[in-house]
Parts: C-alpha cells; structure tokens; sequence
C-alpha cells in the first residue's frame, strides 16, 4: 500500500530537534522523501504496523503531530507532481 506520511515536530528546544530527526530516519527507512516532512512509503501491513508504533513511539502528542495519507495500491495510485525536486519513480528501487 502506497502511505502518505506527514509530520510537524516542535523543534523549540534541542529535544524536539531530536524528535525530529528521529521522526525523519524512521521515514527514511520505509520511504521517499518528497518535501521537508512529507514521505511517501510503500509498505505490506506488516511493515505498516511497525513504522507506526515506532512513529508514534517518537513524538510527543501534546507538542508534535503525524498525519498518514493511504493512497491504496501504489500502481493505481496517481500523483502528479510540478516544480523543483524530481518526483520519484515509486516502481522502481529506493535505494539511491
């Protein structure tokens, strides 16, 4: 399935720029990183219960949020993207 994840981090104080890099490598270990704090990730539902508990392990929910997006099979799925940073081919490899 093809997840949308969004998040805001309070970087105020040098804990909230931890949870924010912690919040990130998760990310980056599921998914593509298509703006700051957005990631599009490709995971089974066994992968997906994994990312999630540790996500939700990460933030602090009177401080941060998470927003996840299920966009369903990733093949039928269409995004369109404009601008600067190419939009990545989500059929093919993740590794760069």
């Amino acid at each position: 399935m093809l997840i949308l994840i969004t998040y805001d981090v309070n970087t105020e104080d040098n804990e909230g720029r931890k949870r924010l890099r912690r919040v990130a490598k998760c990310c980056v270990n599921y998914g593509v990183r298509v703006q700051n704090s957005v990631f599009e990730c490709i995971v089974d539902a066994a992968e997906w219960r994994v990312l999630k508990q540790k996500l939700l392990s990460e933030i602090d929910v009177n401080f941060d949020s998470l927003r996840f997006y299920f966009l369903g099979d990733p093949q039928k799925a269409k995004v369109e993207h404009y601008g600067a940073k190419s939009a990545p081919q989500m059929d093919k490899p993740l590794l760069l």
